[in-house]
């Protein structure tokens, strides 16, 4: 090689690989480089033996997903562009034309959107449940229901069901179960392990871009399993849809994940405390918060929740009904008195100063959202008797004292 360019490209010099540091290395690839024939006619990426293509794991990749099934109880995970990208990758798996899928009627939006757009296109039927009702579910499955979503609590609305009531209904018929447990993050329960003697879901899935990343400046998914075969089968979908995550992306997640814990319990104390707050104020009906009494689903919630103790959170001055030990993330939602309007209750968002009016949520800034319930759901569901708007809010890690007087200033905007 005399040419410099050429020597450039193929410069001999490889550094010592003795190099260890607090994070994980970089590693970007589309082309991964075999040393004979051989190792590119044997070499294996399924059970992460080996690197074949950038598409199939690369070493940081590699790492964030066995962090992740590790967070989550599992064994096997993949990770995809979205947490709406990872729902797709478990229908796509799972689901064959004449197949019926099971959604509760409470679930995130657009993962309902995709079972009657491009599912439908595929002869895969679906229907809702009323996930605060076992027998409703008992109901509904059939020979044709191949697989139940589940969610705990519910998109926006917050209902915490009874999770292990619904996974042995699932069990019980044969039918595999997976769950949005993006809210719980592997910490607030173990999905996999439910009882505490291994009766669970067979698929948790996560929106990384909410509490794994925690700077809401990623889109990451992931699909964890436990067993085996169930979990080629996600792979193999995973791998002839064509989806990938990118390396920086990748290395954000794995850089904020350590501090999940804490930033989980921070959000966490915060929302508790205004929480309680605003069900003491004379403009809001109800506040939806699953560690909150009277909050649907709360007892579940207990039942579930409650062996994980906020260690260190702190909760002063929060109302003694809210702290009860357990996990509970960020999220709420209030319902303001019927009495106003929606343009009123838009007003207010407005109105606010450190809420920032944006979707998704777990990040370090406070959002706030207002939602028209009856064009998102059943509105003959027995356990839904408001009228009134509702306000999701997301709870960021700013000092909980100016947050609630934001809400303050804007609650006395309300005429």
């Amino acid at each position: 090689m005399t040419e410099p360019i050429t020597h450039l490209i193929h410069h001999p010099y490889q550094p010592p690989n003795t190099f260890v540091a607090p994070q994980t290395g970089v590693y970007k690839a589309s082309t991964v480089i075999f040393p004979n024939v051989a190792a590119m006619r044997t070499r294996e990426w399924k059970d992460k033996s080996g690197y074949t293509y950038g598409l199939h794991g690369t070493p940081t990749t590699f790492i964030l997903e066995e962090r992740i099934a590790a967070l989550e109880g599992g064994l096997q995970c993949v990770l995809v562009p979205s947490g709406l990208a990872a729902i797709a990758n478990v229908d796509f798996a799972l689901l064959a034309t004449g197949d019926e899928l099971l959604i509760p009627d409470n679930a995130y939006g657009p993962g309902k959107v995709l079972a009657a757009g491009e599912l439908a296109q595929f002869g895969i039927s679906h229907r809702y449940y009323d996930s605060m009702d076992a027998a409703d579910l008992a109901a509904k499955i059939t020979h044709k229901t191949k697989l139940v979503w589940l969610e705990a609590p519910g998109s926006v609305t917050m209902e915490f069901p009874d999770l292990l009531a619904l996974v042995t209904v699932c069990k019980q018929r044969g039918v595999l179960c997976a769950i949005d447990n993006t809210w719980g993050a592997g910490l607030a329960f173990n999905a996999f392990d439910l009882d505490g003697k291994g009766a669970g879901v067979d698929i948790s899935i996560q929106a990384l871009t909410k509490y794994p990343s925690g700077g809401g400046d990623v889109l990451m998914g992931s699909v964890v399993t436990r067993d085996a075969a169930l979990g080629l089968k996600i792979k193999l979908t995973h791998m002839r849809t064509g989806v990938g995550v990118a390396a920086n992306d990748a290395e954000l997640v794995l850089r904020n994940l350590p501090s999940i814990a804490l930033r989980y319990q921070a959000h966490d104390a915060a929302a508790r405390q205004l929480a309680a707050w605003l069900h003491k104020r004379p403009e809001v009906e109800t506040v939806l918060h699953p560690a909150l009494p009277g909050s649907p689903g709360h007892q579940h919630w207990k039942q579930l929740c409650a062996q994980q103790n906020i260690a260190g959170a702190a909760i002063n001055n929060v109302a003694s009904e809210m702290v009860t030990h357990g996990n509970a993330a960020g999220l709420f939602s209030i319902v303001f008195k019927e009495r106003y309007t929606s343009a009123q209750v838009d007003a207010f968002c407005d109105a606010l100063k450190l809420f920032k009016l944006g979707y998704s949520w777990g990040g370090h800034l406070s959002l706030v959202v207002p939602y028209d319930i009856p064009s998102m759901r059943d509105a003959t569901v027995a356990h839904w008797p408001y009228r009134g708007t509702l306000v999701r809010f997301n709870i960021g890690l700013e000092d909980v004292r100016d947050l609630q007087a934001d809400m303050e200033q804007a609650l006395g905007k309300l005429v």
